[in-house]
């Protein structure tokens, strides 16, 4: 099979990036900054990704038109500045605050694997990250992205199908020559139904030490299971 891959797409968060260690000390900083004191930024953190996926149901649902996630993620933002009692804070400290998801840090295995797999695969993000969020992220980070691919390109959220079989159309591919790599077997069960190929990348320190979600691959989906970029690439003969 690992013959027959053309490309490797990616999910973002989680899988190639730190969002919980980032996002709570990039708020952390701003806060201090600031001079805004007695705030849990790491628990603001958490909160602000567990309205992730509700947001974007409102999406997936058909109960709202499409809208980028870092919309999205500023509407949360707001909810949580109230609910966290965060005072005096401007329109532009909302936005940079909410831009702190364009400035996460990538997992140590992330660019020197990423790096490797190029020189043989295309490789591109599939995230339900919007195209200026993953490019600044990736600017940022040192990210080698042939391209940018994923929810603001197909215009739909993960896990639906079209997230998937949008990026396969746009890089002239069929499904079977490109390779979904994700820390979620979620994820990975629905790019395997529509007929792309699989790896796992665990990331079990993604929600802190106490992670009991996605600790192994779930061989009913996973074609290849790796314990990093690294190793992938060398699965891959990169």
């Amino acid at each position: 099979m690992a013959s027959d891959i053309r490309a490797c797409i990616f999910d973002v968060f989680g899988t190639v990036v730190d969002w919980r260690t980032s996002v709570s000390k990039d708020l952390a900083a701003f806060a201090e900054s600031k001079g805004i004191p007695g705030i849990d930024w790491l628990a603001f953190a958490v909160a602000w990704r567990k309205l992730y996926q509700p947001a974007m149901e409102e999406v997936r649902s058909g109960r709202r038109g499409w809208t980028v996630l870092d919309v999205l993620h500023r509407e949360s933002l707001v909810k949580l500045i109230g609910e966290f009692a965060v005072k005096g804070l401007s329109d532009a400290d909302i936005d940079h605050m909410n831009r702190a998801w364009h400035r996460l840090d990538p997992w140590p295995d992330a660019v020197p694997g990423l790096t490797r797999l190029k020189t043989k695969h295309i490789i591109a993000p599939c995230s339900n990250g919007n195209i200026a969020l993953m490019v600044n992220m990736a600017k940022r980070a040192g990210l080698p992205w042939d391209c940018v691919l994923g929810a603001e390109t197909a215009r739909a959220y993960k896990p639906m199908p079209e997230a998937y079989l949008s990026a396969c159309r746009m890089l002239d591919l069929k499904p079977a020559q490109v390779l979904m790599v994700a820390a979620h077997n979620g994820d990975l069960k629905a790019a395997k139904a529509q007929g792309l190929a699989t790896a796992f990348v665990p990331r079990p320190t993604e929600h802190g030490p106490g992670q009991t979600t996605d600790l192994a691959a779930d061989p009913a989906c996973v074609d290849i299971a790796a314990d990093s970029f690294t190793d992938l690439a060398q699965k891959l003969g990169c």
